[in-house]
C-alpha cells in the first residue's frame, strides 16, 4: 500500500477511535413490567424475543440469615427438599419434565436469598409455570423427604466443606469476621444442628419462608406479557398468603482490634493466608468504590498483590479476593496461597505493604479504567442469557426491593473516582478492620506398623 494511503487509513482509524471515545459506552436498559398479585406475590417480565426460549426464576427472601441458633442449615436444606414432590408431581418428576423437555434448572442458596431457575423452549412456559406454583403451594414435607434429604446435605458439606483442603478455613474466617448470628454461621449449617431438626420444624419453616407474600417471580423470554401475567395469576393467584416472616436482626458493631486464628488442616498441603475486611451493604457508593478497589488489589494479573507476590518476589502460588455482596456489611476478602518455604509472616507484610500504599496514594488513571471496563464487560456478560436476567431482576428485587438496580448498576461504578477508592481504603481496610486466618498444614497421622490391617 502508499505510504500516502497508509497515513489516511490510520488518520480515519484514529477518528473513528476519537469519536467512540466521546461517544462514550451505549448505556444498558432492560424494559420490564413490574406488577403484584394480590396475595403478595411480586412478578416482573421481560418480554424478549432474541430467542424461542422463556426463564423462569422463582426466588424467596430467604437464606441462612434468617436462620436461629441451633436451627441452622433449613434454608439449603429446602433447596434439596424443593424437587421431593408436591401435590401433583411425583419425587424427582420436576428434574425429569424439564430435562425431557429440552430444558435446564437448578436451585442456589446463599445468606440472603434462595432460588430456583429453569429454561425451557417457549412453548412449555405452562410446564414451569406449573411445576413452580405446585410446589409452592403443596410442597411435600414429610418426615421420609426430611430424613433422607438431611443425609444428602449432610453429604455434600463433608464432601466440600469438612474433607475439603481449607474447607474449615473459610468456615473459621466467618464465625470471626461477624458478631450477628445472621452472618455468623455457614450457609449448609453444622451437622449438629441438621440433625436435630424435626418435622414440625421444617415445616414451620417452609409456611413462614415459601409462600407468594414472601416471593418474587421473574419471567425472561418469548411470550406475550399480558397472555404470561394471566397464566401466572391462573398457577400462582389462588396461593394464600402467609403473615409476614420475622424480622432480621443484621446489625453489626464497629470492629476496634484485630481478629486472628490458626486452623491446623490435615488435608491441606501449603500454608494459606485469608484476610477478611468488614465493610459495606450492596447497592451503596461505598460498595462500588469497594469493588473497583478489590479490582485494583488483586483482579488477575497486573493487579497489584499479584504483581508483587507472585512475579516480583514469588512469595505464593495464587493470589484472590472479592467483594462481598450483602444487605447487611459485607467483607472485603484476601486469600493467598504460600509457596513451598515461604513465611507467613512476609507474605502478611507484603499485602498490608500493598494496602498501605493504596491508603496513602491515589490509584493510577490506568488502573482506574482497567477496572472499570472489566466491571463493564462482566456486567454485560452477566445479563446476556435470558436465565441470568431473570437471575438477577429477582436478587435485586429481593435485595433491595429495586429491579431497576439491573438499570443503574454500571452507571454507579462508572461514577467511582481515584479519591473514592483511597477514601474507602483508608476507612474500611484499617488494621483494626482485619481479621485473620491463618492456615498450616498439619501432617495426618500414618498408622504405626501395630495398627495395620486390623492390627495384625
Amino acid at each position: 500500500m502508499p505510504i500516502r494511503k497508509s497515513f489516511r487509513l490510520i488518520l480515519v482509524i484514529l477518528g473513528l477511535a476519537a469519536t467512540v471515545a466521546a461517544q462514550g459506552p451505549k448505556p444498558i436498559k432492560v424494559e420490564f413490567t413490574d406488577v403484584r398479585l394480590e396475595n403478595g406475590l411480586r412478578v416482573i417480565l421481560v418480554e424478549d424475543h432474541g430467542a424461542p426460549v422463556v426463564s423462569l426464576c422463582v426466588t424467596y427472601n430467604v437464606g441462612s440469615r434468617n436462620e436461629r441458633p441451633g436451627r441452622t442449615g433449613f434454608a439449603h436444606l429446602f433447596e434439596h427438599m424443593m424437587f421431593q414432590g408436591s401435590e401433583n408431581v411425583g419425587k424427582g418428576e420436576h428434574f425429569l419434565l424439564i430435562f425431557n423437555n429440552g430444558g435446564t434448572m437448578n436451585g442456589t442458596t446463599n445468606e440472603e436469598r434462595t432460588n430456583y431457575f429453569q429454561t425451557v423452549p417457549a412453548n412449555q412456559l405452562d410446564l414451569v409455570l406449573f411445576l413452580e406454583a405446585d410446589r409452592m403451594r403443596s410442597l411435600d414435607v414429610s418426615q421420609q423427604n426430611l430424613d433422607n434429604q438431611r443425609q444428602v446435605v449432610q453429604e455434600e458439606r463433608r464432601l466440600g466443606l469438612d474433607n475439603q483442603p481449607y474447607g474449615r478455613s473459610r468456615e473459621k474466617l466467618q464465625e470471626l469476621l461477624y458478631d450477628n448470628f445472621a452472618y455468623k454461621h455457614s450457609v449448609i449449617g453444622s451437622m449438629e444442628d441438621l440433625n436435630a431438626a424435626t418435622l414440625d420444624d421444617v415445616r414451620e419453616f417452609f409456611r413462614i419462608y415459601y409462600a407468594p407474600n414472601n416471593a418474587v417471580l421473574t419471567l425472561v423470554g418469548a411470550f406475550r406479557t399480558q397472555e404470561a401475567l394471566a397464566k401466572i395469576r391462573k398457577y400462582f393467584g389462588g396461593i394464600p398468603r402467609q403473615p409476614d416472616p420475622p424480622p432480621v436482626d443484621v446489625t453489626e458493631p464497629e470492629q476496634t482490634a484485630e481478629r486472628r486464628a490458626t486452623v491446623e488442616d490435615p488435608l491441606a498441603r501449603l500454608p494459606r493466608v485469608d484476610i477478611a475486611f468488614k465493610t459495606v451493604p450492596g447497592n451503596t457508593p461505598d460498595f462500588y468504590a469497594l469493588q473497583v478497589l478489590a479490582n485494583v488489589l488483586h483482579g488477575g494479573q497486573s493487579s497489584r498483590l499479584y504483581q508483587k507476590l507472585v512475579r516480583e518476589k514469588e512469595l505464593v502460588t495464587s493470589i484472590s479476593g472479592f467483594m462481598d455482596e450483602k444487605r447487611a456489611p459485607g467483607g472485603f476478602y484476601i486469600t493467598a496461597t504460600l509457596r513451598p518455604g515461604a513465611r507467613i509472616e512476609e507474605v502478611e507484610a507484603v499485602i498490608a505493604e500493598e494496602i498501605e500504599r493504596v491508603r496513602r496514594e491515589p490509584i493510577a488513571d490506568w488502573e482506574l479504567m482497567k477496572a472499570k471496563n472489566t466491571a463493564r464487560r462482566a456486567f454485560i456478560s452477566s445479563i446476556a442469557s435470558s436465565l441470568s436476567r431473570a437471575i438477577l431482576l429477582g436478587q435485586y428485587a429481593v435485595y433491595y426491593g429495586d429491579p431497576n438496580v439491573i438499570n443503574t448498576r454500571l452507571e454507579r461504578i462508572m461514577a467511582v473516582t481515584k479519591e473514592d477508592v483511597q477514601r474507602v481504603a483508608e476507612r474500611y481496610l484499617r488494621p483494626t478492620n482485619r481479621t485473620v486466618v491463618i492456615t498450616i498444614p498439619k501432617a495426618a497421622l500414618l498408622p504405626t506398623s501395630g495398627q495395620e490391617e486390623g492390627g495384625r
